[in-house]
C-alpha cells in the first residue's frame, strides 16, 4: 500500500516545474589578504569617541545632535520597519487561525440534485466555524524568509549605529573648524595690535623726518589689511556657528552660545596600518554583509517555490439551512486534511523571480565589496594625511621660530633707524602667515583625529559574522 502511496509522491515531485541552475550567483566577497592590510596592531575606537577630547562643549554638541538629527530618526524608522518584517516572517512559520461566518439566502434549483421539498424553495445556507491551517515547510521556505528578514534587521542596526558615527564625525568636524577660526581670529586681534604699534612708530619718525609719506601710508595698508581679514574670519566664525546649529537641530542662537577653546593635540596613536578585520567592525561593513546574507536566504526561498507546498487545513463549527438551525444538534460541523499545491506550469515566473534573487545577491555582494574598498581607501587617505601632517607640522615649527626671530630683529633695526619699513612689514606679514598657519595644523591634526575614528567605524559594537546570530534568532 505505502508502495502506491510513494508513486504519485513521485509523480508530483517530478511534474513539478524545473528550476534553470543559472539562476544561481556568481559574484564573490572580497578576500581580506589581496587588500594588503591583513595585519597591524590597533585599537578599536571606544563608542562614544568624542569624549576622549575633554571638550563638554563638544559633548553636549554630538548629544544634542543625535537626539535631534533627522537622519537619526530615519535610520531608527527603517530599523523600525525592519523589525515589523521579522514579525510578520515569524508569524508565517506558526498555525494561522480564523473565525468565519456566512448566511446566503437563495433559491435551490428544481432540476438539480437536491430533492424535493428543498429543489424550488428559498433558504438561508448559513455557517459559522474556526478554521486552522499549518504549512509544513519541508523546503525550509519560510525560514529562510525569516532568516532574511532578521538579517535586514540587523543591517538597519548598523546603519542606525553608522548614522549616529557620521553625524557625531560631522560635528567634531564642523566644531573644530570653529575652534580653528577662533584660534585665527585671536592671531588677528594679536598682529592688529602689533600693526597699530608699527603704524604709530612710524608715524613718529615721519614727524621728525626719518620717515616719509609713503611708510606711514604703508603702515596704515597693512593694519587696514589686518582689520580686512577680521572681518572674512568674523563672517566665517558666524557661517560655522549656523552649521553647528543646524547639526544640533537647533537654531542660530544656538551656535552663538559656542564658546572659544584652546586647540589641543589629539593624544591618538597613528597606527602603522589596520587589519581587515578590524575594519569589518565598521557598521556600513557590517550591513553590507547582512545584506548579502539577507539576499542568499532570499535566494534560498526562491528555490523552495520549485517544490511542492503542504497545508494541514482543519475547522470546526456548525452548518445548517435556516439561522435557526444553526445551533440544533446534528449541526456540528469538523473536517482536517492535507492540501497540496503543485508548481507545474508557471510561465518561467519561478525562474525570472530566481534569477532575480540571484542578481539581488550579485548586487549584494557588489555593494559589500565596493563598501569595503572603500573603506580601507579612506583609511590608506587619511593615515597617509595624519602622517604627512606630522612631518609638516615639524617643519612649521622651525618656519615660525625663525620668523619671529627676524621680525624682532627688524623692529629694533627700524626703531634704531638701521632698517626700513618694508623689512619690517615683509616680517610681520611673514609672522602673521605663520601664526595662522599654526592654527590651521592644529585644528587639522584634529579633524583627522575625527576623521580616522569615522574611518575606523566610529567604535561601533556590532556582530561582524552573520551566521551565529541569525541562526539563533531564527530558532
Amino acid at each position: 500500500m505505502k508502495r502506491y502511496l510513494l508513486v504519485p509522491l513521485v509523480a508530483a515531485l517530478a511534474a513539478c516545474a524545473g528550476m534553470d541552475q543559472d539562476g544561481a550567483s556568481h559574484a564573490r566577497l572580497v578576500d581580506a589578504p589581496t587588500l594588503g592590510m591583513a595585519q597591524a596592531d590597533v585599537q578599536w575606537p571606544v563608542q562614544q569617541w568624542w569624549h576622549r577630547y575633554g571638550d563638554a562643549q563638544l559633548d553636549r554638541l554630538v548629544d544634542e545632535a543625535i537626539a535631534g538629527s533627522p537622519s537619526i530618526v530615519i535610520a531608527q524608522a527603517r530599523l523600525a520597519r525592519a523589525e515589523a518584517a521579522v514579525g510578520a516572517a515569524r508569524a508565517n512559520g506558526l498555525p494561522q487561525v480564523d473565525g468565519t461566518f456566512t448566511a446566503t439566502r437563495q433559491r435551490y434549483t428544481e432540476n438539480g440534485a437536491i430533492p424535493a421539498p428543498l429543489a424550488g424553495g428559498v433558504r438561508t445556507d448559513s455557517r459559522l466555524a474556526l478554521n486552522v491551517s499549518y504549512e509544513l515547510d519541508f523546503w525550509n521556505k519560510n525560514g529562510s524568509l525569516l532568516k532574511a528578514a532578521l538579517s535586514e534587521t540587523r543591517a538597519a542596526q548598523a546603519e542606525n549605529q553608522a548614522a549616529v558615527g557620521i553625524l557625531a564625525s560631522a560635528v567634531g568636524s564642523a566644531y573644530f573648524n570653529l575652534q580653528r577660526l577662533f584660534a585665527q581670529r585671536e592671531v588677528l586681534l594679536a598682529a592688529i595690535g602689533q600693526r597699530e604699534g608699527v603704524a604709530g612708530l612710524t608715524r613718529q619718525r615721519y614727524a621728525s623726518g626719518l620717515d616719509t609719506q609713503v611708510e606711514v601710508k604703508q603702515a596704515e595698508s597693512a593694519l587696514a589689511e589686518a582689520r580686512t581679514q577680521l572681518a572674512q574670519v568674523d563672517e566665517s566664525i558666524s557661517l560655522q556657528r549656523n552649521e553647528l546649529a543646524a547639526l544640533a537641530g537647533a537654531g542660530p542662537e544656538r551656535g552663538e552660545a559656542i564658546r572659544p577653546v584652546p586647540l589641543v593635540s589629539p593624544g591618538t596613536e597613528v597606527p602603522a596600518s589596520v587589519p581587515l578585520s578590524l575594519l569589518g567592525r565598521r557598521a556600513d561593513i557590517v550591513a553590507a554583509r547582512w545584506r548579502v546574507e539577507s539576499a542568499q536566504r532570499n535566494v534560498d526561498a526562491a528555490k523552495a517555490l520549485f517544490y511542492p507546498d503542504i497545508n494541514l487545513a482543519g475547522f470546526v463549527g456548525t452548518s445548517a439551512l435556516g439561522l435557526s438551525n444553526l445551533f440544533k444538534s446534528g449541526s456540528q460541523i469538523i473536517g482536517v486534511g492535507p492540501a497540496i499545491t503543485l508548481p507545474i506550469f508557471e510561465g518561467g515566473r519561478l525562474n525570472a523571480n530566481l534569477k532575480g534573487k540571484a542578481a539581488d545577491t550579485d548586487l549584494a555582494i557588489a555593494s559589500y565589496n565596493q563598501t569595503v574598498l572603500h573603506a580601507v581607501n579612506e583609511v590608506a587617505d587619511t593615515l597617509a594625511s595624519i602622517r604627512a601632517l606630522d612631518r609638516e607640522s615639524g617643519e612649521q615649527r622651525k618656519a615660525r621660530e625663525a620668523i619671529e626671530q627676524a621680525y624682532e630683529l627688524a623692529v629694533k633695526r627700524y626703531r634704531a633707524g638701521l632698517g626700513n619699513y618694508l623689512s619690517v612689514l615683509a616680517a610681520q606679514s611673514a609672522v602673521l602667515t605663520q601664526a595662522r598657519l599654526d592654527t590651521d595644523l592644529k585644528a587639522r591634526a584634529l579633524t583627522l583625529d575625527v576623521a580616522l575614528a569615522k574611518a575606523l567605524g566610529g567604535g561601533a559594537d556590532l556582530p561582524a559574522d552573520p551566521a551565529g546570530p541569525v541562526a539563533a534568532a531564527a530558532r
